[in-house]
């Protein structure tokens, strides 16, 4: 199995060869003056284009108070600033309640969708009505099997199995051999797939824990409680980063000293990895995620362009550590990683 290690210093490579590449092809004059320019404007808040201000909505299985999804949102603010797009968002964790959400946008005529499919069935109808309707739709984060087949033009996000098996390698090398994957909403077919996918690659042993995610109280009890029943286990993995704190915080109560690792990156655990209370942390890059679907959209209505060839465009994932947290701090706090 090709371990997934960080790819800060890799991509910081390709970014400056891709901007090499772009200089180069433009006058010097020319291509000073443009950027000049995105950049005036990106500092105004105003449009670097000049297309007609189309509406975009996007609607997530996000439930109240994650962060993640924070940062996914700065992403799509951000670029639907730079192509003159009129942004709109809604969000809940019930499913229906999102389809619902969807259906009320196809209603308005939005002129385009992204949506996240975390429980693909209850979302298939809708997708099926906009495609109809004509208006192209772009999934991300979750449901990269069921995208291409639901009609969207392409999906943004990582491979969760992918994923999980890129944390069950990391947990072998760091010798561990009991692990619990805390499962914060049941029936998110992303969740299980990371578990799964960890599980699959991990030498030792690895166990569900199905926990209440809108009950931070009751995350952490949960957590405690089967540390002091199983003081064998050595590794906690949770699949957000607002629920990594509060593994720490049970462990240290069941006087555990398994190490706490988390899928996501924000702030609170790009510090708690730089002070050594993390052990990992996979990233997606939400903020990404964000950006580029409001991006393709606006690319798909100006120009009918489409990427990833009906294959999902990938995000992630990174396995951050403690030495990689400190280059990304700033971002996280910022609100971009």
């Amino acid at each position: 199995m090709t371990r997934v290690r960080t790819g800060v210093r890799v991509l910081g490579a390709v970014l400056a060869a891709a901007l090499g590449v772009s200089l180069a092809g433009c006058s010097a004059t020319g291509g000073k003056r443009a950027e000049d320019a995105r950049k005036q404007a990106a500092a105004e808040g105003r449009a670097a284009v000049t297309t007609p201000r189309w509406t975009f909505a996007m609607v997530t299985h996000s439930g109240a108070g994650d962060t993640f999804w924070d940062i996914v949102q700065s992403g799509a603010k951000q670029a639907a600033v730079k192509d003159n797009i009129n942004f709109l968002y809604a969000n809940s964790d019930e499913a229906q309640q999102q389809a619902q959400l969807v259906d009320s946008y196809i209603d308005k005529k939005v002129d385009g969708l992204i949506v996240t499919l975390a429980k693909p069935e209850a979302m298939k109808a809708v997708v099926a009505k906009a495609v109809k309707a004509g208006i192209p739709v772009i999934t991300v984060n979750s449901g990269a099997e069921q995208s291409k087949a639901y009609g969207a033009l392409t999906h943004i996000g990582q491979d969760e199995t992918i994923a999980g098996e890129a944390v069950g390698d990391e947990l072998d090398e760091r010798g561990r051999r009991k692990a619990l994957c805390v499962v914060h909403e049941q029936g998110n077919v992303g969740h299980e797939q990371r578990c799964a996918g960890a599980k699959k690659t991990f030498g030792g042993t690895m166990e569900n824990l199905y926990v209440d995610g809108t009950n931070m109280p009751d995350v952490q009890a949960s957590i405690e409680a089967k540390l002091q029943t199983d003081t064998s286990i050595d590794a906690v993995v949770t699949l957000g980063a607002p629920f990594a704190d509060a593994a720490v915080q049970a462990g240290q109560s069941a006087g555990s000293k398994a190490e706490v690792d988390t899928f996501d990156l924000n702030a609170k655990v790009a510090t708690a990895l730089k002070d050594g209370k993390l052990g990992f942390a996979v990233d997606q890059q939400p903020y990404l995620q964000g950006y580029e679907a409001v991006d393709l959209l606006w690319l798909y209505r100006y120009n009918a362009d489409v990427l990833g060839g009906g294959r999902p465009v990938l995000t992630g994932p990174q396995i951050i550590t403690g030495a990689d947290a400190a280059k990304l701090k700033d971002f996280a706090e910022r609100g971009t990683r």
